[in-house]
């Protein structure tokens, strides 16, 4: 794989999650161009940056040896790319502080820097944070892919941070550098909610949760499927979301022991707000993790999964394949993987290849619903 090369440093990095061959690289032209951008700024050594959605770390990793950097996000798996490339290019592990989007920064910054995300509620919600978090005359400069950036994005900057200048392109790359201004304080519109009939629940969604304004219709279509009578099963909401599946199992097996797993940090904080409001103090683990890649092996008797489709803009089944393998691993002999995904997807055939038997539980037009067997 290519080196990312910069004014700053010369790096070797990978994705996560990690697989052989991959053939998508851990940083891009935006990367390569915001480096360059900043190394003809002779910025100062006590410059405090604040990096944010820095997907695998190549910011971080790049500046850390020259400025005082901060990174922050929405993704558990951005977090160990960046302590995995830190420690890869020999910077100590923690030599970048990593705050997640659900907790609060620690300002002010001098400058802080923006990969612009796929959801632009996120970037909405960063930006109001960052208000009382910039010091006097900081820039903010968000960098994408021209087919990735949105004029929504370069709004929401001059909306929340002050005059916005574009950059010529470069390699398909552009940079937005919004320049401080007397901006009026905001309350943020997020968390979002929506009522749910069956189950009867109002469901909190922050930021950065998938589907935030409605029940994504996958999920619509697994609902009535969940699986009953489970006694005292270990059960394990894998990729949860605002965990509405995992709520709703809860209600139909009150004995159950529930696990809420998910990479993002706003997923999880919505999915435990949400579990408290229907189930109150009834006990459930609710983590941001690697999937299951850290879950006991054999621990668990039922994982649930609405797997995604996609990291960021890269689509492709990579990720449903892995989340697949590590339910196998985590369930009992004889324990069951439910899912729904996109009939086109043919998740049917790939389950095979993984457990002793796989049945059609329910379909819609588009939908199907599967258990696996172990």
């Amino acid at each position: 794989m290519p080196l990312l090369t910069s004014p700053f440093a010369e790096l070797d990095l990978i994705r996560q999650p990690e697989q052989a061959d991959d053939p998508l690289q851990a940083f891009d032209a935006a990367d390569q161009y915001l480096l360059e951008h900043l190394a003809s700024q002779g910025l100062p050594s006590d410059c405090r940056v604040l990096v944010l959605n820095d997907s695998f770390g190549a910011l971080a990793a790049s500046l850390c040896a020259d400025l005082q950097v901060v990174s922050s996000g929405d993704s558990h798996l951005a977090r160990l790319a960046l302590e995995k490339n830190l420690a890869r290019n020999e910077r100590p592990f923690d030599s970048v502080p990593f705050v997640p989007a659900n907790e609060a920064w620690q300002g002010p910054f001098d400058l802080v820097l923006v990969r612009v995300p796929k959801t632009l509620a996120l970037l909405e919600e960063q930006l109001i944070r960052l208000q009382g978090h910039l010091a006097p005359g900081a820039q903010v400069i968000a960098a994408a892919m021209i087919k990735h950036l949105p004029r929504a994005a370069g709004d929401l900057l001059e909306k929340y941070i002050g005059p916005v200048q574009a950059s010529l392109a470069q390699k398909k790359a552009r940079l937005l550098t919004a320049s401080l201004e007397e901006r009026p304080r905001v309350s943020s519109p997020y968390p979002t909610r929506y009522q749910l009939d069956a189950p009867a629940l109002e469901l909190v969604n922050h930021a950065n949760v998938f589907c935030r304004e409605g029940l994504d219709i996958g999920t619509r279509a697994f609902l009535p499927h969940l699986p009953r009578d489970l006694g005292q099963a270990r059960v394990a909401d894998l990729g949860c979301g605002n965990g509405v599946l995992a709520i709703a199992c809860a209600l139909l097996n009150p004995e159950a022991q529930f696990t809420l797993v998910d990479e993002s940090y706003m997923a999880v904080q919505s999915a435990l707000e949400n579990w408290q409001a229907a189930l109150g103090d009834r006990p459930v683990e609710v983590r941001a993790a690697d999937g299951l890649a850290g879950q006991e092996k054999q621990s668990l008797d039922v994982v649930l999964c609405n797997p995604p489709f996609h990291q960021q803009q890269v689509v492709g089944d990579f990720l449903a394949w892995r989340m697949f393998q590590q339910a196998r691993d985590a369930l009992v002999v004889g324990g069951a993987l439910y899912i729904v995904g996109n009939r086109h997807l043919g998740y049917h055939s790939k389950l095979a290849r993984l457990f002793r038997g796989v049945e059609q539980v329910a379909a819609t037009p588009k939908f199907v619903v599967l258990k696996a067997r172990k």
